[in-house]
């Protein structure tokens, strides 16, 4: 019985000692199924060794269930579920320094009539973009599509989705990797970022300084980019990805916005970069893989 009760004790300081690693680990890092399904099962697992412990010293533990201690204990238990579930500002404030944004972040659909994405940066403010397809979209080949985020300066913040197929998206990857670039640089310089700021007021690498209307009131962009395979032309064997935009300001917030053409994928030489330009002749069908995309926020 002894070698019982100090098996449980021990499995019982175990399992809390992992419990505590996975849970700082799922606060302070972005959200993991991994990290969220050993924090979760190890803790039904710390609910069965919580009962074996309170039946192996019930009659210790009887004593303490009367009296002020009693009435304490439930009071502090009530008060603190009572907080964290109203989550009043300092709560929110404690929350809001987690790098865990949720594991319903976003969702992605996909069908014959086009594509629908959510996105949920946090519970109070919900983007929703319908793109729906035009007449040249193939259901059965879809199209490749990139939907990032881009501040004032026109630096990619966050990728919200991106086909397998990436190569087939230059605009998107171009501006991934100038991001990328920037973040190393500003890594390598303590943290100060330089290459990202330009004129924008916001130069930070966390993309809720840009989203939420409580950090940012200065305008961002929510790109698209698109590109069918074997779709050539006279002008083109395979045309190139068109690119979409909307400008996103939180000053003056709107329930409803449709995305406008900004151009088609180039690369200019002299520039070095990845450029939109607006279309001429040259491109045709690939104008016609979207019909429309409509962009909707709920801000709460």
């Amino acid at each position: 019985m002894k070698n019982k009760k100090q098996l449980v004790n021990l499995l019982v300081a175990s399992t809390f000692l992992v419990m505590v690693i996975s849970g700082l680990m799922a606060y302070f890092r972005p959200f993991s199924i991994k990290t969220t399904g050993l924090h979760s099962l190890m803790g039904f697992f710390f609910i069965l060794l919580i009962y074996l412990h309170v039946k192996h010293n019930f009659k210790g533990l009887k004593k303490s269930f009367q009296g002020k201690n009693l009435v304490l204990t439930f009071s502090i238990t009530a008060l603190l579920t009572g907080l964290f579930i109203w989550q009043p500002k300092p709560i929110q404030s404690i929350l809001g320094l987690s790098n865990n944004l949720g594991a319903a972040q976003d969702r992605f659909e996909m069908n014959d009539k086009g594509m629908i994405y959510h996105y949920t940066p946090t519970p109070e403010y919900k983007l929703k973009i319908e793109v729906r397809a035009g007449k040249n979209y193939q259901a059965e080949k879809p199209s490749q599509m990139a939907i990032w985020l881009q501040n004032q300066s026109f630096y990619h913040i966050k990728t919200l989705h991106s086909s397998q197929n990436t190569e087939e998206l230059p605009y998107w990857s171009w501006k991934v990797k100038e991001y990328n670039k920037a973040k190393k640089e500003a890594e390598e310089n303590d943290g100060e970022v330089l290459s990202v700021s330009g004129a924008t007021p916001n130069s930070s690498f966390d993309p809720r300084d840009y989203i939420l209307p409580e950090r940012n009131e200065e305008p961002f962009y929510l790109m698209i980019e698109v590109n069918q395979l074997g779709d050539g032309n006279e002008s083109y064997q395979d045309q190139p990805s068109m690119i979409y935009r909307i400008e996103i300001d939180n000053k003056y917030p709107t329930a409803f916005q449709v995305f406008e053409l900004m151009g088609y994928s180039k690369y200019d030489q002299q520039e070095e970069a990845w450029q939109a330009y607006y279309p001429d002749g040259s491109v045709t069908t690939a104008l016609k893989l979207i019909d429309s995309a409509l962009l909707t926020i709920e801000r709460d």
